[in-house]
């Protein structure tokens, strides 16, 4: 995801207000976002994509990722099977998987800007009548604004990093309203389900899917409050991305980056920040996009990409005259570290953090010994897998039959027999518990 530089004239410079209170939800409470006013009548979970804000709203309980998740039927429809054992239940489907980076950067973009030069470069050809993207809302950097773009400038003016909850597909009703049949979208996980389940729908000529790997994302709100705890100059990030040594980078307006240990967040006060459909999400390399690009699985200055369909393979030679391409890598035992990950997931959220001479060996430890380049995007969506189930087993235990796709538990498999000791229960749901899963939406 790309970011603004230095200069924006899009930020205010009291964009960051201090927040001692803590996160918009509350330390300890469930954050559901359809508890709000403006979301009221959506699923318990809600990720606020945008989908509800349409004329299509009536089928929401027919296409919703968290009232049923329906990837294995998606992904028959567009690849005519299954995922394989292997990497595919942890990236999804895909045909081809390349770094790569732009030969000429956008110096407005997070890493080379691949994203929105290929959304252009979608309307320059007259591939699409339009593109829908996500910008910067005005007088701020990261507080995310749904576009419709029908000029390529429109798009590459989107470049920025939006880490916030975007309810880019209310724009349906504007696709519709203006005729658009030829539309791309660049989306996340949650809204890119969402409009291949209801794709049939929308009364489209061609539809291009751009994916944008997803975890996590917060409100405005929460997104300040974060950089408030994690940055001695928050008013200054222009960019932060979680990076394979184990830091999380973030680059200020002056062009220095800040560096802060993984093992170094306070998660004390930063436990409940994240939405609780964030929380019960599955599908970090947004598996059903027709090409998905971002970093984890590449090494620093690369962009990670996966061809998923016959339409990415087409997105991807389209753009390919202007990349690069380099070798993927990988290295380290990303299984070694999943002890004491389930042996932390397994105690009490929001643990103080342990001693400096502790946290400093952790993370000398992890930056050499660690899982990197494809090991270490395993090793993330692996963890991520595992946390969010244990979520939704914890919050909302009679929504995992209906929202935990069948991929998950496969590609935990490997650590059944840790996990029943960990936690004391098995790690696939017994039929007795599938059973009981009946929780109207």
């Amino acid at each position: 995801m790309p970011t603004r530089p230095a200069g924006d004239k899009h930020m205010t410079s009291n964009e960051i207000q201090p927040m001692e209170e803590g996160p918009s939800k509350g330390l300890d409470q469930i954050s559901l976002l359809s508890s709000e006013e403006r979301l009221k009548g959506r699923p318990r979970l809600c990720s606020d994509c945008g989908f509800c804000d349409s004329g299509l709203k009536l089928l929401m309980s027919q296409t919703c990722t968290f009232v049923r998740n329906q990837t294995r039927g998606i992904e028959e429809r567009l690849h005519g099977r299954s995922r394989q054992p292997g990497d595919e239940g942890r990236f999804g489907i895909y045909r081809a998987m390349y770094a790569a980076r732009m030969a000429h950067p956008n110096p407005d973009a997070q890493w080379t800007g691949m994203v929105t030069a290929l959304g252009a470069r979608l309307l320059e050809r007259d591939q699409v009548d339009a593109v829908i993207t996500t910008g910067a809302a005005p007088g701020t950097r990261f507080k995310a604004q749904p576009v419709l773009a029908r000029a390529p400038r429109e798009v590459l003016d989107t470049a920025g990093n939006k880490p916030c909850l975007s309810p880019s597909l209310r724009l349906i009703d504007a696709v519709r309203e203006q005729g658009i049949k030829r539309l791309a979208v660049i989306g996340t996980g949650c809204q890119v389900h969402q409009l291949r389940a209801a794709e049939a729908e929308l009364g489209l000529e061609q539809l291009y899917v751009i994916g944008i790997p997803c975890s996590d994302n917060v409100t405005y709100p929460d997104l300040q409050y974060f950089l408030t705890q994690v940055s001695r100059s928050p008013e200054t990030v222009i960019h932060h991305e979680f990076m394979q040594d184990f830091r999380l980078w973030m680059r200020h307006e002056d062009g220095h980056v800040e560096r802060l240990n993984y093992i170094d967040f306070p998660m004390d006060k930063l436990h409940g920040i994240f939405p609780s459909s964030c929380l019960s999400c599955f599908d970090y390399p947004n598996a059903l996009s027709d090409l998905t690009i971002g970093y984890m699985g590449a090494t620093l200055g690369w962009q990670w990409v996966m061809v998923r369909t016959a339409a990415g393979e087409a997105l991807f030679e389209m753009l390919s005259p202007d990349l690069e391409l380099g070798e993927l890598s990988e290295s380290g035992d990303r299984t070694r570290g999943m002890p004491r990950y389930m042996a932390r997931l397994s105690q009490p959220p929001g643990q103080t953090r342990p001693p400096l001479p502790v946290r400093k060996l952790v993370a000398m430890l992890q930056r050499s010994r660690g899982p990197k380049g494809l090991e270490f995007a395993r090793a993330v969506i692996e963890m991520k897998l595992l946390r969010n189930l244990n979520y939704i087993r914890s919050k909302f235990p009679r929504f995992e039959s209906r929202v935990v796709p069948y991929h998950v538990y496969e590609t935990l498999a490997p650590y059944a027999s840790l996990y029943e000791q960990t936690f004391g229960r098995p790690l696939a749901p017994t039929a007795a518990e599938v059973a009981g899963c009946q929780e109207p939406v």
